[in-house]
């Protein structure tokens, strides 16, 4: 019996994080996840490729060693920048004796809705399915099996400039990595964080990133709109660095092991010492470095905010803090404080990985597990042979009763 293994890659301009997890019965579980620190990357886009190459081998050697096999394909993401979503239409008659919609029918509805947008100069990342309509019946979310003389379709088509997609996909093809299939980090981390309760609402993700913050808007479920803020956590790293004379790895470990992202309840009795990037011994209070994160991180969400008034004058329904520095302790309070209780900070469900840096990688493969889905398809990207190696290594590590593929780890995720 196959097993369905899928590795997601998200190339960031700080780390590099991969995702390799098993779909069985329905559920996903983690076999290995690991961030890699990237270099040659700024603001999502590959500006070394040396050094680049050199980062997503590392990240890809780690994982490598916590499965005992080669990597060979992926799902990877590429940049969001002037990503474009396009509104399509497409019709099909049914041919088929029976007269009943099958998956081949919705996918060549949607390819001939792709041929009624020019975009010559682009690329296509993805169509987003909206509705289908079923003769003279419309809205309907899933028109399979149904009988019909004729299918329409609406979908959200997604496209990048060529660059974006060609810089990714030729660095990873030079290591030997074949790309299985391309996203954007804002479709995924809605299959992170998606539910029920989104399916009628118009929301907003909010990525924190390294260098920039994404802004992506949802209405139904469906990414239709997003944009960027060209501030992230390095920003308040630089703040940290400026206001205390210490170097950036001292301003990060600061922010990461003592800062709180509100005063609320940072004290000022708490003090930690460091080297000043001119060798002088500094105390720094928890309070006082808690105000320069603070004050930073305000401006982004309130930037992220403008950027949301932008994308739509209508109300939005929920919003959802991601990204990195979204784990800070105390950040819900000024989530808060900036956009109200309709704003709640991501909470990533994989056990092992409960670190929102990863809900893009976990959502990318949820969002192709769908596409698998609606094509009917059966795909793994590890061959039985690499899951019998990879079984083999892992039950060398733990006691027999836990050595089965899907516990190697000990984790699992349902959706």
């Amino acid at each position: 019996m196959m097993k369905h293994i899928y590795t997601s890659l998200d190339i960031g301009s700080d780390t590099i994080k991969i995702v390799v997890c098993e779909l069985h019965q329905n559920k996903l579980n983690l076999l290995a996840a690991s961030s890699f620190k990237s270099k040659g990357i700024k603001k999502g886009l590959i500006t070394d490729v040396e050094l680049a190459t050199e980062s997503i081998k590392g990240a890809l050697l780690k994982v490598e060693e916590m499965l005992g096999i080669k990597i060979k394909k992926v799902i990877t993401s590429v940049p969001s920048f002037n990503a474009e979503y396009s509104i399509i239409k497409g019709n099909v008659r049914i041919n088929n004796e029976e007269g009943i919609v099958t998956s081949n029918d919705i996918i060549k509805s949607l390819e001939i809705a792709a041929k009624t947008q020019p975009y010559s100069l682009r690329e296509m990342v993805t169509i987003l399915p909206i509705d289908y309509t079923v003769d003279d019946k419309a809205f309907i979310k899933d028109p399979k099996g149904m009988k019909c003389s004729s299918l329409g379709c609406r979908a959200v088509l997604v496209t990048t400039p060529k660059k974006n997609v060609y810089s990714v996909i030729g660095l990873l093809e030079n290591i030997g990595v074949e790309v299985v299939d391309i996203t954007l980090n804002n479709i995924g981390d809605l299959h992170s964080f998606n539910n029920k309760a989104f399916e009628d609402k118009v929301g907003a993700i909010i990525n924190i990133g390294s260098e920039v913050t994404d802004v992506s808007l949802y209405n139904k479920s469906i990414l239709v709109k997003s944009s960027i803020v060209n501030m992230g956590g390095k920003n308040i790293d630089n703040d940290i660095s400026y206001m205390y004379k210490v170097d950036i790895p001292t301003a990060m470990n600061l922010k990461l092991k003592f800062a709180l992202a509100h005063k609320k309840n940072a004290s000022v009795n708490d003090i930690i010492e460091v080297k000043s990037a001119y060798d002088a011994n500094l105390k720094i209070n928890q309070f006082e470095l808690s105000e320069v994160v603070m004050s930073r991180l305000e401006e982004i969400l309130n930037e992220a905010k403008k950027e949301i008034n932008l994308l739509t004058s209508r109300k939005i329904d929920y919003i959802i803090i991601t990204g990195g520095t979204s784990n800070m302790p105390g950040i819900e309070y000024i989530v808060r404080d900036v956009f109200g209780d309709n704003a709640n900070i991501g909470n990533v469900k994989m056990l092992g990985i409960r670190d929102n840096i990863y809900s893009s990688c976990i959502g990318n493969i949820v969002h192709f597990i769908s596409k698998l889905k609606l094509k009917e398809q059966d795909y793994s990207m590890i061959s039985d042979n690499e899951v019998y190696q990879m079984t083999a290594v892992n039950s060398r590590k733990l006691s027999a009763s836990d050595s089965t593929l899907g516990k190697i780890f000990g984790f699992f995720f349902s959706e």
